[in-house]
């Protein structure tokens, strides 16, 4: 079956945050909104048949994970990442940044600090924030275009308080899929100051041109001794509103100690149609996801040669995986406000701003290139007349 990616799609009246939170965030209605990390493409249709043939039923009553979930996800890792993963290392989310937040909760005191690698993916500043745990920045470099982490000062921000260090793998905003000796030398320093590892790989789904995922857990016996791994279908299928995701713990002691944290909670479990869809994904995806992809690699091509031919002065981070690209408009000569509101009120785009990943993120943007090609061709064509007219 050929997908048909160029399909323009109204999300208007459906309760989309990425319409109706652009008030809010960009002081008006009236931009082209490719900030927020959802797809415009159609949920594919098998998760919707799957959800449809749920519906069926005229009972939506208390429903277990389905025996065919943890198959389908373990069968899905393996045949896409060469990760053997046990069915007793699995358990339910909703969602992964609520994940994270029980992790947080569940493994660490008031009084410890937790490291996260900025410019990173907002909400892990949040949930350590809002947790009232002491959040310590392991800033990452940029070195030939491409994200590198700064394993000196790393070491150098790691104290007797330090507990937990939280990993984007892939990363968000920079696209920067982290290969194995990275993140072996991660997790050997982790592991030598008994620091938990949790490694976001939301996006492991959505590498780009062929390159592999590296999950953290396999790189050494340490890093799956130390990590708890979060993965979902929900980016790769473009079904985030049904919040499905899951945890793979190696490690029994951590994974007892996390399950018994989600059964105090009332958090063990999911809802029915989030357990369909991901099953569904997991089994039926792999030509849909090799598809979407060819076209979101098509997407981002488009923008970095569109960039480079036509505005010079602002920068793509070319990604390795994701479907975002990160931009650095720099040269553009303004302040990370004045570039943000030129986007906004000269350019009509809703962009995110950069400062939001923490620092590293003055002076950049991150742009969704998950959607139809025209709507690209919109932006960068309203891009170039905004910069052509400040000249």
């Amino acid at each position: 079956m050929k997908y048909n990616f160029d399909e323009i799609i109204d999300r208007n009246q459906t309760d989309a945050i990425k319409i109706e939170r652009c008030k809010a965030l960009f002081g008006t209605e009236n931009v082209l909104p490719l900030w927020v990390a959802d797809m415009d493409f159609r949920t594919p249709d098998f998760i919707i048949d799957a959800v449809k043939q749920r519906c069926e039923h005229p009972v939506f009553g208390y429903s277990k994970l389905p025996k065919g979930f943890i198959p389908a996800l373990t069968g899905w890792i393996q045949q896409l990442h060469n990760w053997t993963v046990k069915p007793e290392w699995v358990g339910f989310l909703p969602g992964i940044v609520s994940g994270i937040a029980f992790a947080v909760d569940a493994y660490t005191q008031t009084s410890d600090e937790i490291i996260i690698q900025p410019p990173v993916y907002y909400p892990f500043i949040q949930v350590v924030q809002k947790a009232n745990r002491n959040l310590v920045y392991n800033q990452l470099k940029e070195v030939n275009g491409k994200f590198e982490m700064d394993f000196e000062d790393l070491e150098q921000k790691i104290t007797a308080n330090t507990r937990m260090f939280i990993l984007c793998n892939p990363h968000n905003p920079g696209g920067r899929a982290w290969d194995a000796k990275t993140l072996e030398r991660l997790a050997e320093i982790c592991a030598k100051h008994n620091i938990i590892v949790i490694s976001d790989e939301i996006h492991s789904d959505l590498v780009l041109h062929g390159q592999p995922h590296t999950p953290f857990a396999t790189v050494s016996a340490a890093a799956a001794d130390i990590s708890l791994t979060f993965m979902a279908p929900t980016k790769t299928f473009n079904m985030p509103g049904l919040v499905s995701s899951s945890y793979i713990i190696p490690n029994p002691a951590l994974r007892k100690q996390y399950a018994e944290y989600l059964e105090k909670i009332e958090q063990a479990g999911g809802n029915i149609f989030a357990y369909v869809a991901t099953q569904a994904a997991y089994e039926q995806g792999a030509e849909w996801r090799k598809q979407m992809l060819e076209y979101v690699e098509g997407n981002i091509d488009f923008v970095v040669d569109f960039l480079k031919t036509n505005i010079p002065q602002i920068k793509p981070m070319i990604p390795e995986a994701t479907y975002l690209i990160w931009l650095d408009g720099s040269e553009l000569g303004m302040n990370t406000d004045d570039l943000f509101r030129f986007f906004v009120d000269k350019a009509s785009l809703g962009l995110n701003k950069g400062t939001v990943f923490g620092p590293g993120g003055e002076c950049h943007l991150r742009l969704n290139a998950a959607c139809p090609r025209s709507v690209l061709e919109q932006a960068m064509n309203q891009l170039l007349t905004a910069v052509n007219s400040r000249q």
